[in-house]
């Protein structure tokens, strides 16, 4: 993809982040009222380090709605950031960090949960959404690893067949997973079938990415690929307490990592780039 056709993708990125913005605080107006109605669910999220701390905090319904709002903040604003620093550096790594950004914008969708329990849509149009979310964080997932993939030396020209590959795989997740819309947790996300596979399958993406930083040490021959590296590891532990913690315990960490984790792979990778 030329410096162009990228810089074209990066504006069209800010503008749906602000859409989705738009949509979050319209939406807010409505779900807020509506936690109080679901007060009534006690399921919590079942992940080892969600399922400890539950025993000492309680679910809270409005830091989520927070955590859904700063998402869609932290991805208008990562983007904005990504072009006004990028816009004029060619670096092959921050297309795919960029995409995985931009899934955060997609958070809005969870909070269609409380909007259909509370308005009565119809669960068609929930089932639809979610697996809209599904595709949007399975696809900044694999962004991602293409990243480290990238970073390892990979050629720049095959940019479009790589983001072909990497929507079948997700396209093949998204409509393979069964969703159980009837079944949800305190933190806004739906029961899907096969999670601790895919739960695995993410780990292992994410332990491949972060050595891929580390190979580039000796492929690129700069050392700054260590603290990317480093970076990355912070970044997707923060994304892991900022999605799927129901308290502000997890989430307030949860975005500090995610935040300075993300600028720092940037900033480092932004110097690299600068001298070549």
């Amino acid at each position: 993809m030329t410096l162009a056709g990228r810089n074209i993708f990066f504006r069209i990125a800010i503008i749906f982040c602000a859409v989705s913005t738009l949509m979050v605080l319209a939406a807010s107006f409505f779900a807020l009222p509506a936690y109080k109605n679901l007060e009534e669910n006690t399921r919590r999220p079942a992940d080892f380090l969600q399922a400890f701390a539950g025993r000492f905090l309680e679910a809270n319904y409005f830091a989520v709605h927070a955590s859904i709002v700063m998402a869609v903040l932290f991805s208008l604003a990562g983007i904005f950031l990504i072009f006004y620093f990028f816009e004029q550096t060619m670096v092959p790594e921050i297309l795919y960090i960029a995409i995985f950004i931009l899934s955060f914008s997609f958070e809005v969708i969870r909070l269609f949960l409380p909007l259909c329990m509370v308005y009565d849509i119809p669960s068609f149009y929930l089932l639809i959404t979610l697996r809209i979310l599904l595709f949007a964080r399975y696809f900044g997932i694999f962004s991602l690893f293409t990243a480290g993939i990238c970073a390892t030396g990979l050629e720049v020209q095959m940019t479009r067949n790589l983001i072909l590959i990497i929507s079948i795989a997700t396209l093949a997740i998204t409509f393979g997973v069964p969703i159980d819309i009837q079944s949800w947790d305190t933190s806004l996300n739906i029961k899907f079938g096969f999670k601790s596979l895919f739960r695995m399958t993410e780990i292992i993406v994410y332990l491949i990415t972060v050595i891929s930083f580390f190979v580039a040490v000796n492929v690129r021959g700069s050392k700054e690929y260590v603290y990317i590296g480093n970076g990355l590891i912070l970044t997707l532990a923060g994304r892991y307490l900022f999605l799927y913690f129901d308290n502000l315990a997890g989430i307030i960490p949860g975005i500090l990592m995610l935040s300075f984790g993300t600028w720092f792979v940037c900033s480092k990778l932004h110097k690299i780039y600068l001298w070549m």
